[in-house]
């Protein structure tokens, strides 16, 4: 039998994890970001370079409601986000296929680090200024001939990776 929502067995947790987004723009995307964060007790989202693109409407049809749950920060400009980071002592690790990115599986999480998931645009990935700036960059290996998969795809099997490490 399925379960709804109230019967799952699943405990709520919360994870040190915040998702920077590098100029998501696609307002499905967004919002799918929101659905899955919330599903992997991420503690909150940054959004940069989006101003007042957050349409609460659009975003909803793919967030199902989850956007008023999951705290959002927005920011205007990449340094300000790497200035909150450095600040704040988060481990950055970038999701994104490099020369010398490391298999998400091979990621090393130090215990009680704060985590800044870095992910990017749908188009152009992550900007070269946040890799230069990461800890670590990693990728999702993958066996087709694509090099590449759906921001919020990616994120999501990203996400799995670090909260199993973390658990």
């Amino acid at each position: 039998m399925q379960l709804n929502h109230e019967s799952v067995p699943f405990v709520t947790r919360q994870f040190p994890i915040t998702l920077v987004c590098d100029s998501i723009v696609f307002q499905p995307n967004i919002g799918s970001l929101f659905r899955i964060c919330e599903a992997f007790g991420v503690e909150k989202i940054i959004f940069l370079g989006i101003g007042n693109q957050m349409n609460h409407r659009k975003i909803n049809k793919t967030s199902r409601n989850t956007h008023l749950h999951v705290p959002y920060q927005l920011y205007e400009t990449k340094e300000e986000v790497m200035a909150f980071l450095i600040e704040n002592e988060y481990e950055i690790i970038a999701l994104e296929i490099t020369s010398n990115s490391i298999p998400i599986e091979n990621i090393e999480i130090e215990k009680n680090k704060k985590i800044a998931l870095l992910i990017g645009n749908e188009i152009e990935g992550v900007s070269d200024c946040f890799l230069k700036k990461s800890h670590q960059i990693t990728h999702i290996e993958m066996f087709g001939k694509n090099s590449s998969m759906n921001v919020v795809q990616a994120t999501g099997i990203a996400l799995y990776e670090l909260t199993r490490k973390m658990r």
